[in-house]
């Protein structure tokens, strides 16, 4: 599989984009106006203890407080999913919030989960930071490998080699990192002294520094980029700015060295993004329609509280039988579906309503294309099997907004519903609000002021109606268009 990874910089905004085989598989964006602020570790001062909620707010210099659950306050070592590296569980009794933290006193945070919507950051006392091959897990003690790594004696082999290279006096924890895979002694040496330099300095800065301070910022997106993305698989990483490219050269010479004649400088007249394509398919997930090869289709809605997506068999009919079309849309549906997932980052609960099959081998290599699909989603995701209704739940983890949520806001017009009120409907409203104002207001004229849609309707196929009210009412009535007004918008004024 040929994989590239392309950087654009420019003065407002950093986006990465991830491309295999000539397709766009994941995007991710920095704003100038607003960096993320995942992976990031404050000194925080808890402002407000919730027991109803086993949850404590806790300022960090924010724009709203930051939300730490009990779950999230560091205990007895337990399973935590870090940097999308899965370490051993084992189970731990949940003691009472008030037990753990108090108002107004300070505690070490980092930010797992960016401020989404009108929520604040998800924060965690299990603090991680990782690097190329490792994890760092501050006074944890434990060693575990990504469940990524599936050959058992390379697992067994890393984690011998991380005791081994561990000193006496070392009671921090490790997790070894999916890039580790196949990696010698020396390499986990070097990101061992790394991970210790990194952490003596956030101790300083815990003993120097103030309440809402940042001890930790993480790498800025281009290198967090090159440390969670590149793998065998990465032929090239083309980058657009020159200031860019060197930053990404002295990083990679210093921590990827084997990588450096795969980093070029981009320096063609048209928009690295253009070229291949990108802008396009950036576009193309902004839609709620996303189309097949086939002719069929996907529906794609997100909520509040969930994603749904639909599939439609569309315009594709086949060559054999109706089932033989469905289970053939299914299968590509569910590679599309996989990937969509990944371009938009959608997240939390997602329903998919594959189309209805009759044949259980048929509902099997759906699910099994679905789930062999999703293995290469950097994020968690967790699927259960197909309902009786041919519905499928599923989570993906969600640590950041989603591409339409970065990229778009609600519509002024329809205040996000997706609909607005028909011309006709509001004809029937202005009719209500001047029987409601005549009979309150003593005034001998109405003026109606209205989008010119609706006055249009008014004066074409209403006027009958109109001259009721005049009747009704006792007052003479006059509609004017007002260009700047949006379809649902009126006002009844008195004379």
């Amino acid at each position: 599989m040929s994989e590239e990874i392309l950087i654009n910089i420019t003065p407002t905004e950093t986006r990465v984009a991830v491309v295999e085989n000539g397709m766009l598989q994941e995007v991710w964006l920095d704003r100038a106006s607003h960096y993320g602020y995942l992976g990031n570790i404050y000194k925080g001062r808890v402002s407000r203890v919730l027991p109803g909620m086993q949850a404590a707010f806790v300022d960090v210099a924010l724009e709203r407080t930051a939300f730490l659950h009990a779950s999230d306050v560091a205990r007895p070592p337990a399973l935590r999913q870090v940097n999308g590296e899965v370490a051993e569980q084992t189970e731990v009794t949940e003691p009472l919030i008030q037990e753990l933290v108090r108002e107004q006193s300070d505690i070490v945070v980092q930010v797992i989960k960016d401020p989404i919507g009108t929520k604040g950051a998800r924060l965690t006392t299990h603090l991680s930071i990782p690097s190329r091959f490792l994890v760092l897990l501050p006074n944890s003690g434990s060693i575990g490998v990504s469940m990524r790594i599936e050959d058992e004696v390379e697992r067994a082999r890393l984690k011998s080699m991380v005791g081994l290279l561990r000193n006496e006096d070392d009671d921090h924890g490790y997790i070894v990192r999916t890039n580790a895979e196949g990696v010698d002694e020396f390499a986990l040496a070097a990101d061992m002294a790394y991970l210790g330099k990194l952490w003596e300095s956030i101790c300083e800065n815990r003993r120097n520094l103030g309440a809402g301070e940042c001890l930790y910022d993480d790498l800025s997106l281009p290198l967090r980029a090159l440390r969670d993305l590149m793998h065998s698989d990465v032929d090239k990483v083309r980058i657009d700015s020159q200031q860019g490219f060197e930053d990404i050269q002295a990083f990679v010479g210093r921590f990827l060295p084997e990588w450096v004649s795969r980093i070029e400088k981009y320096d063609a007249d048209r928009p690295i993004f253009d070229v291949y394509g990108v802008e396009d398919e950036i576009n193309l997930a902004l839609q709620r329609e996303v189309r097949l090869k086939s002719g069929g289709s996907l529906i794609i809605d997100q909520t509040e509280a969930m994603t749904t997506i639909d599939v439609n068999t569309g315009a594709y009919v086949g060559h054999r039988t109706l089932e033989e079309t469905i289970y053939k849309t299914n299968l590509e549906a569910a590679q599309a579906i996989a990937r969509q997932l990944r371009l938009r980052n959608l997240g939390g609960i997602i329903i998919i309503d594959f189309i209805d099959m009759t044949d259980d081998e048929h509902r099997r290599q759906v699910m099994r294309a679905l789930e062999q699909a999703l293995q290469r989603d950097y994020a968690r995701t967790h699927v259960n099997d197909l309902s009786p209704l041919g519905l499928v739940e599923m989570t993906r983890k969600r640590t950041r907004e989603s591409l339409g949520h970065l990229l778009c806001e609600s519509c002024p017009t329809c205040s996000g519903r997706g609909f607005i009120k028909s011309a006709e409907t509001v004809c029937s409203e202005v009719f209500r609000e001047i029987m409601r104002s005549g009979r309150q207001f003593e005034a001998d004229k109405l003026l109606v002021f209205a989008a010119p849609v609706v006055v249009d309707l008014v004066l074409d196929e209403q006027s009958t109606t109109v001259a009721e009210l005049e009747e009704l009412t006792g007052k003479t009535i006059r509609f004017q268009r007002e260009e700047q007004y949006e379809q649902e918008q009126f006002d009844v004024v008195l004379l």
